[in-house]
């Protein structure tokens, strides 16, 4: 059984249920997309004791609680499941870490991704983005979606995605390694 230090911060009571399954952890609830002012207060304190991973579900709810949380406690950890592996492949199931299985959630939290200070001049641009076909164009959200995996950014749509790979400090070596992964 994988061991974390950190507190893991979910969703809810059925990611807690599934995760206890497979991990030796401490976990917070945010009771849903709504994040009550004690529940903030809890994950600040969990932040500054032990630290976070946010582990939320890979949908527009887990996204919006992600930036939350993030502004709140910029130095959090993220752990983050694929769409395909929260359930979308399984017929009238909506996404959650609860239809994840064992070896993945496993595989998600021992591969947390650790914001660093952003760059005043980050290396990678709007424009190098847009020159990769990772915004705007046709292909351009299956391109991000493979991207966005192969560097374990999470769900991200074109505005995000220039947020995440300045928030973890991704260089432009990085993103051009993983476009030539996914093309082959």
């Amino acid at each position: 059984m994988l061991k974390i230090n950190e507190v893991i911060i979910v969703e809810g009571k059925a990611d807690t249920a599934v995760i206890k399954q497979f991990v030796d952890a401490d976990i917070i609830e945010t009771n849903g997309s709504a994040l009550a002012a004690t529940t903030l207060q809890a994950i600040e304190l969990a932040a500054k004791t032990r630290g976070i991973i946010v582990f939320t579900d890979p949908d527009f709810n887990g996204e919006r609680l992600r930036k939350l949380i993030t502004a709140a406690v910029p130095t959090a950890k993220h752990a983050f499941l694929t769409k395909d592996e929260a359930g979308r492949l399984i017929p009238h199931h909506s996404l959650g870490i609860e239809y994840a299985n064992g070896a993945t959630i496993e595989a998600a939290l021992a591969d947390v991704a650790t914001p660093t200070a952003v760059e005043l001049h980050s290396d990678i641009s709007q424009a190098d983005l847009l020159r990769a076909g990772l915004i705007a164009g046709a292909g351009a959200a299956k391109r991000r979606t493979k991207v966005a995996e192969r560097l374990h950014l999470g769900y991200v749509n074109g505005k995000q995605l220039l947020k995440r790979l300045e928030m973890f400090g991704i260089k432009r070596t990085e993103l051009l390694a993983a476009l030539e992964e996914i093309e082959d």
